[in-house]
């Protein structure tokens, strides 16, 4: 996933968001650096995934209804699955995911920094028993814990700071 250019590049409140198909699937959420240029796409799906995700930004308990391709290993499907089910404005810890996976906080972690479509499964919404946690692995070189913070606050988690 990582180093394969987006399909699309859109604007949010916080940077670019880089979104990827494969088949007929969204495959990659990706965060991008604020100056990465836009990039248009006319292809229906990632049309419809823009529409989303700008609704998200507009209305935090906006539910996401994409279809999507997940590639992972047995223990990030199931991972990704239990985040799936995280309603907006509410979070787990990476001990809550893991009790319920039957796994160690540490392989949560893991699993969550490489989700690729961050937002559709919202890893965000999983932090440390005290304070955020990590978040998705610093992917692109970029700082993404400022990312979760917004995210938590715009969905009411946290207060603004």
């Amino acid at each position: 996933m990582l180093g394969i250019p987006s399909d699309a590049v859109i604007a949010t409140p916080f940077g670019r968001i880089g979104l990827s198909l494969q088949d007929e699937y969204l495959s990659a959420v990706d965060f991008l650096v604020a100056d990465t240029p836009l990039q248009a796409n006319h292809h229906p799906l990632l049309q419809e995934a823009q529409r989303q995700i700008l609704a998200y930004f507009n209305e935090p308990k906006f539910v996401f209804d994409l279809p999507y391709q997940l590639n992972g290993t047995p223990h990030q499907l199931k991972v990704w699955q239990a985040i799936a089910q995280i309603p907006a404005g509410e979070v787990l810890t990476y001990a809550e995911i893991a009790r319920r996976c039957s796994s160690s906080p540490r392989a949560i972690g893991g699993a969550c920094g490489r989700n690729p479509i961050p937002l559709v499964i919202p890893c965000h919404r999983v932090v440390a028993m005290h304070g955020l946690g990590g978040f998705n692995a610093n992917r692109n070189g970029l700082d993404w814990l400022p990312i979760k913070r917004w995210l938590l606050q715009h969905e009411g988690v946290i207060d603004g700071q």
